[in-house]
């Protein structure tokens, strides 16, 4: 059983007593590659640090909505000297907040385009955050996949993590070029529309992950997450769409490997 926790925040301060464990859990359970993402400047060089130091580990650098005031020349500037680092991935994770707004929502735009910019000059796909700003994040996307159609990021222009809209915009991101990334909520019963959307879209457009250490999936919820529990997510979407876990694992990590330019 091969499974990619494409989302992970392994540089989070929650596991510095036992990050190592934590990954070889992960790697017992058959997470063989993962992906930690960074969302800050900081954050960014500790999730290329982490995935120099283990061969199946691999970065995501990027400016969270969240930090988007800190987006200035300089912090762009050493984002794209570190994402030219071999195991850095993806641009990641950018996106909009518009639920705890922590930056202005006008910061949060400019800081999203700005980086998605960047991110097709390297060719690198991006790793998109929305919350609550559905719409906003749609219109952005439609306005810059139009000008990737000749690109080499046509029709793997990136990932829209812990997928949280409904079929009509998952239909919609996919026909950009976009894969789904499902992680723990689509376990809980409050999951709302996702149960849909998993039944429904393809499988070849399904990605999973943890988002760890968040969002941990029943029977841990409220407790900390970790990428070993990703297979808890696929064992989900096995369960919705009737089919074997081998089958689900089989495809996301195939997914994965392609979106990112994985070894595999």
């Amino acid at each position: 059983m091969n499974l990619v926790d494409t989302h992970a925040h392994l540089d989070s301060s929650r596991y510095d007593k036992d990050r190592a464990a934590v990954i070889s859990r992960a790697q017992e359970a058959g997470v063989t590659q993962m992906i930690t993402i960074g969302g800050s400047l900081e954050a960014s060089r500790r999730a290329l640090a982490l995935a120099q130091e283990y061969p199946f580990l691999y970065a995501a650098v990027g400016i969270h909505p969240h930090n988007a005031v800190d987006l200035n020349g300089a912090a762009l500037a050493e984002l794209r000297e570190l994402a030219q680092q071999p195991k850095v991935v993806a641009v990641g994770e950018i996106g909009l907040d518009f639920y705890r707004d922590l930056s202005p929502r006008d910061v949060q735009r400019r800081a999203f385009q700005a980086q998605l910019a960047w991110a097709a000059k390297m060719s690198k796909p991006v790793v998109i955050h929305d919350r609550d700003a559905h719409q906003k994040v749609l219109e952005i996307l439609t306005d810059w996949a139009a000008g990737q159609a000749r690109s080499p990021l046509a029709g793997r222009l990136g990932v829209l993590h812990t997928f949280s809209g409904d079929l009509p915009m998952a239909e919609r991101a996919i026909e950009l070029g976009f894969y789904l990334s499902i992680s723990g909520p689509v376990t809980y019963q409050n999951a709302r529309d996702l149960p849909e959307v998993v039944r429904s879209v393809p499988l070849e457009r399904l990605m999973v992950e943890t988002d760890c250490p968040w969002l941990a999936p029943h029977p841990h919820r409220g407790k900390r997450n970790e990428p070993a529990y990703v297979r808890l997510v696929a064992e989900q979407i096995a369960a919705l769409r009737g089919i074997e876990l081998a089958k689900v694992a089989q495809a996301t990590t195939a997914n994965a490997r392609r979106l990112f330019g994985l070894d595999g």
